[in-house]
Order: structure tokens, then sequence, then C-alpha cells
């Protein structure tokens, strides 16, 4: 049976995920097909187009300039362009560019391994899943944040980050046919939630009750006989903050990736002792 790679949703934690790719690859783990939601939408197209470089091209990509440049407006800027919009504070245009230049093939067929990512539709508040066609639109439809950019247009219908409908699409990778299944998240389902004390917690806590519930009930209706390893991302375990609100803020992404590189090389490691 197929070996599945989940790349879950996540913003500038998605930083985690790189350390997990580092770690699957020196213990000789490879899969069959990738699936990717919002960041991991971006982390996945990397493994997907080649997977034997993935994590050292990831590993470049979120600790240089480039990506902190794709959110690099000044706070005029950002208002300038949600008084013009009425609806977002950074253009998509920069992404659009970064992954252009960065990813190689323009064409799901051009990637090496299968890839499927979903994006939520505005028109339908529905899921789609994306696995043909040109790339780019797919992978920024699927990482289109509400507030942050704007709804990416495909074929005449409008798309928000697929984080919004699937968090972390373990179902989907199964659907596939996939026997084993890696998922590699941002760690923000290793942190405690406690009563929300403050305004802003409010809205974080109701968003992740309802991105982990969606998670745990897919991980409850497997089949018996999938085998699931949910990778740890080795993050702290404190309950979520406003950390999680700064998306343009990469001076820990080292950080997380080594943490998560140790995480999930020990437990691999335990793995292969059994």
């Amino acid at each position: 049976m197929q070996t599945a790679f989940v790349l879950g949703g996540g913003g500038i934690l998605g930083a985690h995920e790189v350390g997990m790719l580092r770690a699957l690859s020196e213990a000789g783990i490879r899969p069959d097909v990738v699936v990717g939601t919002s960041v991991g939408a971006i982390n996945g197209a990397f493994v997907a187009a080649d997977p034997a470089a993935a994590a050292e091209r990831l590993g470049q990509l979120w600790l240089g300039d480039a990506l902190g440049q794709a959110f690099s407006e000044t706070l005029w800027g950002r208002a300038v362009q949600l008084a013009r919009s009425g609806t977002h504070l950074h253009s998509v245009e920069p992404l659009r560019r970064l992954l252009d230049d960065m990813l190689p093939g323009e064409d799901f067929a051009d990637l090496e391994l299968p890839f499927y990512c979903v994006a939520a539709s505005i028109e339908r508040a529905s899921p789609r899943w994306f696995s043909t066609g040109p790339v780019v639109p797919a992978v920024l439809a699927s990482c289109a944040v509400p507030g942050l950019l704007p709804p990416v247009e495909i074929d005449g219908e409008h798309y928000f980050d697929g984080g919004l409908v699937h968090s972390i699409p373990v179902g989907r990778a199964v659907a596939l046919g996939a026997g084993t299944v890696y998922v590699l998240h941002v760690g923000r389902i290793e942190r405690p939630l406690e009563v929300p004390r403050r305004p802003w917690e409010v809205g974080l806590i109701a968003f992740e009750i309802a991105r982990r519930y969606r998670f745990h009930e897919e991980m409850a209706a497997l089949p018996d006989d999938v085998r699931v390893h949910v990778l740890p991302a080795g993050s702290l375990r404190t309950a979520p903050d406003l950390g999680q609100l700064r998306y343009r803020d990469t001076a820990r992404a080292g950080e997380s990736i080594e943490r998560a590189y140790a995480a999930s090389a020990s437990y691999l490691a335990g793995l292969a002792s059994h």
C-alpha cells in the first residue's frame, strides 16, 4: 500500500514541517503521494516536485529572505492595500512570483510525485481538491488566508485558505489508497487549550477547537489497517497566544526546524528499533 505525507496548515509555524521532512529523509522514508493544505500546500509542492532535495530547498526558503519578502509591505502599505481592497492587507503577487521562481515545473504533471492540495470554495462553501492543471494558482488558493490575502480565482470560482475546511487532511490520503501516513503538522495540536481570559484569545481558542475536532474526527474514522504516524514537532507546550498572529516573523524559523527535526528523528528511530 502507498505511503503518504500529509502536511497541515499553520502559517509561519510551517517551519516545523521542514524539520520533520529532514528527519524523514535521513530515515530513508519517501512518500508515494503528498497531500497538503495552506502552508502545507507550499511545503508539499516542494516535496512532490523533488522529494530527495525538498528538505534542503525548503530550509533555504524558510531561513532566507524570500518568504518574508512576500509579506514585506510596510504598515502604511498594508493600510493602503486594505483601503483599496476593503478585504485584505497584502497582494498575492509577491507570493506568486516566489513560487513561480522556486518551484520546478508549472503543472501538476511536471511534479515527480502525485500531489493534492485543498482550498475552500467561497461560492460552494465546500472544499475543492486540486491535482491537475497549473500548480501555483492551486497552491495560492490553498494558502489564501482570509483578511491577509485576497481570494484566488480559478476557472471563475473564488477560493480561500484550505485550512478552513481541512487543517490536517489525513482522510484524503487514506481515500487515495495510503496504508501508511506520516502527519507533518505545525505543532499546534501539541499545545494545551485553556479557557480564554482575554478578548483576542476567544477567536484563537474557538478556531483551534474547530480545526482539532475535524482532525480527531478523521483520525477516529480511519480503517484498522491504516498506520498513521503523527510526527512530534517538539514545540513548547504553551497555550495558543498572539504569537500565532505574527505571520511575518520568521526569526524563530530555524529554532522551529531544529526542534521538530530532533523530536521527529527520535520518534522515527524508535519506530525503526521495534
